[in-house]
């Protein structure tokens, strides 16, 4: 039983948003995710860091979900940016339950057991100070309440955390989230949202005890990533 994560998914089967227009790799892009989990098992999970549908509703996205519920293995879904569909995890795991979509588990202020380790994560928030609105520091303060409740509920497990916004971008550090990273010892994050001519900005490396990865879906040529476990 193998982990996985990928992000990004940026769905609209059957509807108005094609990806293309965001550059050549985008073209067919449904087609490429099915051919880069090929490598994913049926026992298998996959972390899906957010943006995965453009729909708007739960309803108008049931093609987008059971897209992704007939991909191998388990999924655990975060929410994004653009994942406009959200509204509580309770009416997706309804919305779930009435399509019959079972390999989908929501990542929302909780933690996934997975063997030795405890899967954490929450979308996470762009702040700046300089720039930044209250707004956006309520909603970047409330990411990071949410993610300290994830990581809390992991107890005493190795942690693994997944986010959508990148805590570290060129010259922006969201350093409430990294100072959690350091004091729960995550050893792992991995992160969405950057796209484009932004992947090679990314931040790809080590921060204290925590090296970060873009596991955006183009960056990774829609080919989930192995996360390595030392005790799967």
């Amino acid at each position: 039983m193998a982990l996985y994560t990928i992000g990004d998914l940026h769905l609209s089967i059957g509807g108005d948003k094609p990806m293309d227009k965001f550059g050549e790799i985008w073209q067919d892009h449904p087609q490429k995710l099915i051919e880069g989990f090929q490598t994913v098992g049926n026992s298998d999970l996959t972390v899906l860091c957010g943006d995965l549908s453009w729909g708007m509703s739960l309803d108008s996205a049931v093609e987008d979900f059971r897209f992704i519920h007939n991909l191998p293995g388990k999924k655990l879904i975060l929410k994004g940016n653009h994942d406009y569909w959200w509204s509580t995890a309770t009416k997706a795991y309804r919305f779930f339950g009435e399509h019959g979509f079972d390999s989908l588990e929501i990542l929302h202020n909780n933690a996934y057991i997975y063997g030795d380790y405890a899967l954490c994560g929450t979308r996470g928030w762009f702040y700046e100070e300089d720039h930044g609105t209250e707004h956006d520091r309520k909603m970047m303060l409330r990411e990071v309440q949410r993610l300290e409740t994830s990581l809390k509920a992991g107890g005493d497990r190795e942690k693994i955390v997944f986010l959508h916004y990148p805590p570290v971008f060129q010259n922006y550090r969201c350093e409430e989230i990294l100072q959690l990273l350091q004091d729960y010892r995550v050893k792992q994050c991995y992160y969405g949202h950057i796209h484009g001519r932004g992947c090679p900005l990314a931040f790809n490396s080590w921060i204290g005890c925590t090296r970060f990865r873009l596991v955006s879906a183009d960056w990774l040529r829609f080919r989930p990533v192995e996360i390595p476990l030392e005790n799967p």
